[in-house]
């Protein structure tokens, strides 16, 4: 048996992933440009620097996706996990004061 054709939804079509991903760009240009154009009150001095905290976040970004990549084996599950957990609960007999 076959499944019927189904066109695909909005966001998985290519032209407008890439529309989306030239508009995220278009707007990190934009905000990375701002930083031209109002005056900075840093802190600690090197919160100061052009780019700096776009730079952090990338780097944040990246340290969260990669930690997660390193604790998927700890974390990680068989397929059937919940389905044993359910045939284990079906296996136990139910006691029923109702009927006596």
């Amino acid at each position: 048996m076959t499944q019927p054709q189904t066109r695909p939804g909005v966001f998985e079509r290519k032209p407008v992933i890439q529309t989306l991903i030239a508009l995220i760009a278009l707007i990190c240009a934009g905000l990375l440009a701002a930083e031209f154009f109002y005056a900075k009150h840093p802190h600690f001095g090197f919160d100061g620097w052009f780019g700096f905290y776009p730079l952090a976040g990338f780097v944040a970004y990246c340290f969260i996706v990669l930690s997660a990549k390193l604790a998927r084996p700890l974390l990680r599950r068989d397929e059937d996990y919940y389905d044993e957990q359910a045939r284990q609960s079906l296996q136990t007999p139910i006691e029923d004061d109702t009927h006596e």
